[in-house]
């Protein structure tokens, strides 16, 4: 018996060790390696540079799709990324997850569509996510689901899109899914920009009213303190609580500069805390004209998420736990979690969320149809629907009326101001004929 022996090529030992060692490096933290490479183009010419990848597997896959043949390719640096990866933007999450679904649904394998991803990602403005691409695809690489490797960055993938990933794996229909959360995450971001656009033109007339009131009381007031001053008589009392006041800013600004954001963080830290949390939250929906719409956003996000997650095949207890969590608010998290217990012990959805009187009606009877005729996710999306056409209303007669009543405001602020220097004028015969009153 003849014992034969199995003699590699030295070039491919050492391509097999730098396969290796970026393994090994990529499984402890992200990185990015640099490759040097020889490839044949379509037309055989011999070309060479560099390829930025993830490992060398990846660098492969992206030159032959680009219509290159590998001749040799050496690893030639490593550079680490960040350790702590901070929340990707919102909207790089949305397109992310759209292109995602495209690529799979495209027939691509899963591993080649985040590689894509990957490259197409801006190395200086999508640093984040590039590093969590890369990460995935490492660690699915290894062996890992998709969806364990998504609950790895939980700062970036929430328990909604891990979840809807899973049951999306679990059935067979990750495209489907994918498509779906796209969807989702779209509306979600739509909806809150549009609550953000709303807000904006009250925070700026807000923000120049104060400018306008400082320069007055800094400004303004001490000229019109120095006339009346050489008439040596008292003044009245707006006038005198308005010079006051304007000596304290001149005097202890420094003060007013330290207090205000020290409040507002001592504020920040308190809402942090439970208790501050829970009253913060109950005080939120029984403001005047916000709270009607901020309850109206949270049952709109609670029955369109529970009908994506219904819809996806997600248990109705581990929905229910979802929901509750990415709520937003301790009164409403609360009751989600009353009703869950409900449901538990056996009761029907539409009875437990009764129980609770947060959620409106229209939610209840919707629900209860949905029972009946076994379409939950089909009616909670309707009411989603219908919810979101309320708000899009509410928000536009919102911003109708904040215009005028801003003007207002601002009116009626340096009009009060106005008036109080003045007054002593209007009553200057009775000060001239009564000097030292």
């Amino acid at each position: 018996m003849k014992l034969r022996i199995l003699v590699l090529p030295w070039h491919r030992i050492m391509l097999a060790l730098v396969v290796e060692k970026g393994r090994r490096l990529h499984k402890n933290e992200n990185i990015m390696i640099t490759f040097a490479y020889q490839a044949r183009d379509a037309s055989g010419k011999i070309v060479s540079g560099v390829q930025e990848a993830i490992n060398q597997e990846n660098a492969v896959s992206s030159l032959m799709s680009r219509g290159l043949m590998v001749l040799s390719i050496t690893q030639k640096g490593v550079s680490k990324g960040t350790k702590s990866i901070r929340s990707v933007k919102e909207t790089d999450l949305v397109l992310f997850t759209r292109q995602l679904a495209t690529m799979v649904g495209a027939g691509l394998p899963l591993t080649t569509a985040l590689t894509a991803l990957f490259e197409q990602a801006d190395p200086k403005k999508q640093k984040e996510l590039r590093s969590v691409i890369s990460d995935v695809v490492s660690r699915v690489q290894g062996g890992d689901s998709f969806s364990e490797t998504l609950a790895k960055h939980p700062r970036v993938f929430g328990r909604l899109y891990v979840s809807m990933v899973k049951a999306g794996e679990t059935g067979g229909l990750l495209e489907e899914i994918l498509d779906r959360l796209a969807g989702f995450l779209e509306a979600a971001a739509r909806l809150k920009k549009k609550v953000k656009s709303a807000m904006t033109y009250p925070v700026i007339v807000v923000c120049i009213c104060v400018a306008i009131a400082l320069f007055l009381i800094m400004k303004v007031v001490p000229t019109f303190k120095d006339i009346y001053s050489d008439l040596g008589s008292d003044l009245p009392a707006p006038t005198q609580a308005l010079i006051s006041v304007s000596e304290f800013f001149i005097n202890y600004w420094y003060l007013i500069f330290l207090a205000t954001p020290a409040a507002f963080y001592g504020f920040l830290r308190f809402t942090k805390t439970e208790s501050g949390r829970k009253w913060w939250d109950r005080s939120k929906l029984k403001l005047p004209i916000f709270g009607p719409l901020m309850l109206k956003i949270a049952m709109s996000r609670f029955a369109r998420t529970f009908s994506q997650l219904i819809r996806s095949g997600v248990p109705i207890l581990e929905v229910l736990s979802i929901v509750g969590e990415t709520s937003g608010n301790y009164v409403i998290e609360s009751s989600i979690t009353s009703v869950s217990k409900s449901v538990e012990k056996g009761d029907p959805l539409a009875v437990a969320l009764s129980q609770q009187p947060i959620f409106p009606p229209m939610l209840i009877r919707m629900v209860a149809a949905g029972e009946q005729t076994g379409k939950i996710d089909a009616m909670l999306e309707k009411i989603a629907d219908f919810w979101d056409e309320e708000i899009e209303a509410m928000l536009d007669a919102l911003t109708s009326l904040i215009e005028p009543a801003l003007i207002v405001f601002v009116g009626v602020m340096v009009g009060t101001m106005v008036i109080c220097l003045f007054l002593p004028i209007f009553k200057l015969s009775d000060v001239v004929s009564n000097p030292g009153k």
